[in-house]
């Protein structure tokens, strides 16, 4: 009790409970279940450094099979050599794909679906924060198109080989600044809002979690489970070139890669994490998705942007859940 009174303390401090202190406490304080994952099949987007290509690492040396998605050939092929010398594993496979594109999510999936039958489980870690407002050449807003709608269409398009797994599992990368953000349902793609990278962020991150819930929800009789998470405060390159302020700031209290990717790996193997769907994690426990109550949303709320997001990606309505045909279900 006392351990968790603890843990939660942390949490609701933030700065001790996000920091590599937070990490190091936790990992003291109760035991932490290994996990294996011999035998699975994983795919993680944005695995050319920083959490994703920790995250491949501990995966791989788990015993997985690793799908990584990469928008940069050159970069994957350096990632996939330093992931397979971590690891010892070879079964370590690149694949081109980008995610802020609508077209490239397509044709990405439907050859992935064509050489790989079944998937157990899918980690939408990609993501971006630019300096700057910029479209796509599809007209999206960067920020949104890569971290909302193209994983959104990626999970849609491959449930057939998710389904085909079951049980199975989505996991979705988050951030603890979604905290201050609340779901702009009538300005998804914040177009009538002067530019803040990180604002834009932080709203793009509540969107995914709120999008976690609803893909929970209509995805629980698929036996397939979808959670999100945040990793903490991590030192990674995205976040010494995008938050220079806060990197120098933070310093040594930012955690290193295998620590914010702990939690992905032990969602995509955990049976705790399988009891339960639409939850959002940190360090292996569920925490709050909420902090103040002006960023609550509503089910219609959600209902909603999981709609908007299935029109913008030009799917029909209700087609990015459509059950998968001849699933063959596998004990889990």
């Amino acid at each position: 009790m006392l351990n968790r009174l603890l843990d939660a303390a942390m949490d609701w401090m933030v700065l001790p409970g996000y920091s590599s202190l937070g990490y190091g406490v936790r990992r003291r304080l109760e035991p932490w279940e290994p996990v294996e994952l011999g035998g699975r099949s994983v795919m993680i987007t944005g695995p050319s450094s920083g959490i994703g290509e920790a995250a491949c690492v501990q995966m791989a040396r788990r015993g997985a099979d690793v799908h990584m998605v990469v928008r940069s050939r050159e970069r994957g092929e350096r990632a996939r050599e330093r992931i397979a010398a971590a690891s010892g594993s070879i079964a370590v496979e690149l694949h081109i794909c980008d995610l802020s594109n609508l077209a490239s999510v397509r044709d990405f999936a439907s050859g992935f679906l064509n050489s790989a039958p079944a998937l157990d489980v899918l980690v939408n870690n990609a993501g971006v924060l630019p300096p700057e407002r910029t479209h796509t050449d599809e007209g999206f807003e960067l920020t949104f198109a890569t971290n909302v709608l193209g994983p959104f269409l990626l999970t849609s398009s491959l449930l057939p080989a998710l389904g085909r797994a079951v049980p199975s599992r989505v996991i979705n990368v988050a951030s603890g600044g979604m905290y201050t953000a609340r779901l702009e349902l009538d300005d998804l793609q914040l177009e009538h809002r002067e530019f803040d990278g990180s604002r834009f962020y932080a709203h793009t991150k509540r969107a995914e979690v709120v999008l976690s819930e609803e893909w929970g929800r209509r995805l629980a009789a698929q036996a397939i489970t979808v959670h999100s998470m945040h990793p903490g405060w991590v030192a990674t390159a995205g976040v010494r070139t995008s938050l220079p302020r806060f990197n120098r700031m933070m310093g040594p209290l930012l955690r290193d890669p295998a620590a914010g990717a702990d939690t992905i790996v032990w969602l995509a193997g955990s049976p705790q994490a399988a009891r339960s769907t639409g939850e959002f994690w940190h360090d292996r426990h569920r925490r709050p998705k909420h902090r103040v109550p002006w960023t609550r949303e509503s089910a219609e709320e959600r209902v909603r942007l999981f709609e908007e997001c299935e029109r913008l990606c030009g799917l029909a309505p209700g087609a990015a859940t459509a059950p998968a045909t001849g699933i063959d279900s596998k004990g889990g």
